[in-house]
């Protein structure tokens, strides 16, 4: 078992609980999983379940393959990705916002 990190894009659906006049958002989620597609569909299953409507999913991989891509990971990310897999789930740890003609980039939030 392993933690991948992945990026989750998600539109607009009722009761998303996303704030007023934004159009989506992009979540930064830890998730347990036999390899990266089961913890993508974990991800996207439980996501569903809190009726966030997921449109893409990036993954960045494991803590060891982040590490090589010369990512830095702080003590904080390390533990929630510990968690993530102590308790064999998903992580919500970062969610931006999207609003209409605000600029950015998702990938920004790994950075």
């Amino acid at each position: 078992m392993n933690v991948y990190t992945l990026l989750v894009e998600v539109g607009r659906s009722k009761d998303d609980g996303l704030p007023a006049g934004s159009t989506g958002a992009a979540l930064i989620c830890y998730a347990a999983g036999g390899d990266e597609a089961e913890a993508v569909r974990e991800t996207v299953a439980i996501l569903k379940q809190a009726d966030l409507a997921p449109l893409d999913v990036t993954g960045y991989g494991t803590l060891e393959e982040r590490l090589a891509e010369g990512h830095e990971i702080d003590a904080d990310e390390r533990a929630l990705m510990q968690r993530a897999l102590d308790e064999n789930s998903v992580i919500i740890a970062q969610m931006q916002p999207f609003f209409k003609g605000c600029e950015g980039d998702a990938d920004d939030m790994l950075h």
